[in-house]
């Protein structure tokens, strides 16, 4: 039976300060006190999965099994359709023990050029995958995943956004994730789409 969230306070199980400003847009007038895991010193989990939903699930259940509180995970990445979905789960690995995106950027696009002779001929279709869980300290949890499509460019554009936006342009639009406005991305992004669908089933007032 899907659980609503009724308690005061909420741990973001992120140390990634940019997810932490997106979700504290999401959450809104939603009368809740945020901490996150970095605040309560809490170790960042080992993610073993292969799969979005199998990482968030370990990164949500850790914070709220060491903290005693409700914790919010997400578990989110980069799928090259032409590199066969990669980078995938793996994004966050990509950049490396320092989490500079410009090597993993420079990968993907290296990668498809190697795959396909060029970028100009790859398949530069990709998808931002974002998965949520929300879990409770008694084991109980709430999961929800969405994504946007796009294109990939050969070059990073934008100073916005973190990650792997400054080389995704989502359909639709001519601006990377990076060269956009923090609420105009965040009215596109993945993340925001599988928040609406939490916020839905857990936080919306009866």
């Amino acid at each position: 039976m899907t659980r609503r969230f009724t308690e005061p306070r909420l741990v973001v199980a992120t140390h990634n300060k940019g997810k932490l400003a997106e979700l504290r847009a999401l959450l809104g007038s939603h009368p809740v006190e945020l901490v996150t895991a970095g605040e309560l010193g809490l170790p960042e989990p080992d993610e073993t999965e292969t799969t979005f939903v199998g990482n968030a699930r370990i990164k949500a259940h850790a914070a709220a099994k060491a903290s005693g509180l409700p914790a919010l995970a997400d578990d989110s990445g980069i799928a090259c359709n032409g590199l066969d979905g990669a980078p995938g789960v793996y994004s966050a690995n990509w950049a490396g023990p320092g989490k500079d995106f410009r090597p993993a950027m420079a990968r993907v696009v290296g990668e498809l050029v190697q795959r396909f002779g060029s970028f100009e001929a790859a398949d530069r279709s990709a998808a931002f995958v974002s998965c949520l869980c929300l879990a409770w300290p008694d084991g109980h949890d709430e999961v929800v995943e969405a994504k946007v499509t796009g294109m990939l460019v050969p070059q990073p554009r934008g100073s916005h956004g973190f990650g792997y936006d400054p080389i995704f342009v989502p359909d639709g639009q001519v601006q990377t994730f990076a060269e956009m406005a923090p609420a105009t991305k965040n009215a596109l992004s993945h993340r925001t789409r599988a928040f609406a669908l939490l916020k839905e089933r857990c936080f919306n007032q009866t």
